[in-house]
């Protein structure tokens, strides 16, 4: 395991626990998660994805959020980590766990169907 990625790690657990515990901010949906984290391999830069569950104006308020929230979480993670310059880092949304619910639906809604038929052909 590359450095970037175990940094990348201890990142997401920082984060984390800040969404989980400190960041109190009304606009942020209650299962706001840290999904991944991507470090550059000089450590310059990290990339922390987010997913929150709601629409698209949930998922915009949770963004800004976590901007406005951006030197404070920068703030504590040099604080928890021991790194010489902590990176700067950039949030994106990560909709892969809203895709893998919308994939779930169609799945259930297919067997129901599936049932539905056979049922009736009995």
């Amino acid at each position: 395991m590359q450095r970037s990625d175990r940094v990348g790690e201890e990142i997401k657990k920082v984060v984390a626990e800040l969404i989980q515990n400190e960041i109190e901010d009304p606009r942020l949906p209650d299962f706001t998660t840290v999904t991944a984290v991507e470090v550059t391999r000089d450590l310059s830069y990290a990339t922390i994805y987010v997913s929150a569950l709601g629409d698209g104006e949930q998922i915009k308020a949770t963004l800004s959020v976590m901007e406005s929230a951006k030197k404070f979480i920068r703030y504590r993670i040099g604080q928890e980590i021991r790194l010489r310059n902590v990176p700067e880092i950039r949030f994106k949304y990560d909709n892969s766990i809203a895709e893998g619910n919308r994939m779930s639906k169609i799945i259930d809604e297919v067997i129901a169907k599936d049932n539905l038929k056979r049922e009736s052909n009995r």
